[in-house]
């Protein structure tokens, strides 16, 4: 077969970058995505797909939604912004302040490719899942350790009663899968004039769709490029003026009825629908149970210029 040929749909070849044997696995592109695109080659990252499942993770493990490995003499954060619940209603009012509610722990180990601080180990992400500001999106705090240096741990309080279900994960264990990703709501207009007719081929024979299908995975990941519900919003950073870098993105579902194609993974792929086809939402398809907004997400961002690497965040739903 020519090298950048269209294989048929569902022709798995396993080429591909994962680098890490997991116990959960893309599938890899049917399309040798840089001889067919070279001119995506400069434009590649490495992204980390969290593949969050249902579970009970101890706070010493990486996880979504699980207890945190948090310092016994730190206090635990709580927000104290004006903030309302998650119903969008101008109306709605002010709710009390609220232990913040653990999103992702992730150990170094299990975050190929991530560039963690020096000295640090341990990636903890936090939010008040409560509506803020003139958009309405969860609070973020991230959060930077040494697991050798937190002696005692403070118990992960349990969530507030009155808290928005599912503005915040169940708890999940993770099993990490570092994937190769091209831009989708990123690529620029002009990139996208010149590899227009190629991306219609590609739909002609396979019925893929590159930005769906192609580029940027869908779901909980670290790194790569974000899980754009909308148009690109890249925040600045306050101090030192330069584009931030993506960390995390937390969407509400894993996939969806038209991305599940590429993305399910293989160990996923076996329920059927009452039609005797693949069913696209099973389990995996919303595992942690969040819905943020209408199905959007939120985006993490750090400046890797400035030492104290702050943080930016961006909530978008359709």
């Amino acid at each position: 077969m020519p090298s950048g040929a269209l294989r048929p749909v569902g022709w798995m070849s396993y080429l591909g970058s994962k680098v890490l044997l997991m116990s959960r696995h893309t599938p890899d592109r049917p399309v040798n995505m840089e001889s067919f695109f070279p001119e995506l080659l400069p434009f590649r990252r490495e992204s980390v797909r969290l593949h969050p499942r249902p579970g009970s993770p101890t706070c010493k493990d990486s996880s979504v939604g699980g207890p945190l490995l948090w310092p016994a003499a730190e206090p635990w954060p709580v927000c104290r912004e004006e903030h309302y619940d998650d119903s969008m209603n101008s109306t709605s009012q002010p709710q009390p302040a609220a232990p913040m509610v653990p999103i992702v722990q992730i150990h170094r180990a299990d975050a190929p490719g991530i560039p963690f601080p020096e000295g640090k180990d341990l990636l903890q992400v936090l939010w008040c899942p409560y509506s803020h500001g003139e958009f309405c999106y969860p609070l973020p705090q991230v959060h930077w350790r040494d697991c050798s240096a937190v002696g005692d741990v403070l118990p992960t309080p349990e969530p507030a009663a009155e808290l928005p279900r599912n503005w915040y994960p169940g708890p999940c264990v993770v099993h990490p899968e570092q994937v190769t990703e091209y831009p989708s709501w990123d690529l620029s207009d002009e990139l996208r004039d010149v590899l227009r007719d190629r991306f219609d081929a590609l739909s002609g024979e396979t019925g893929l769709l590159y930005s769906y299908h192609l580029a940027a995975a869908p779901g909980i990941k670290l790194g790569g490029y974000p899980g754009w519900t909308q148009d690109p919003v890249w925040p600045d950073c306050e101090g030192c003026g330069s584009r931030m870098d993506h960390l995390l993105t937390v969407s509400s579902w894993e996939f969806d009825g038209e991305s599940w194609r590429t993305w399910l993974p293989d160990e996923d792929r076996t329920d059927e629908n009452e039609w005797g086809g693949q069913r696209w939402d099973g389990p995996a398809h919303n595992p942690a149970g969040l819905c943020l907004g209408d199905a959007g997400g939120v985006y993490i961002f750090e400046c890797r210029t400035c030492p104290e690497r702050p943080i930016g965040h961006w909530f978008d739903c359709s």
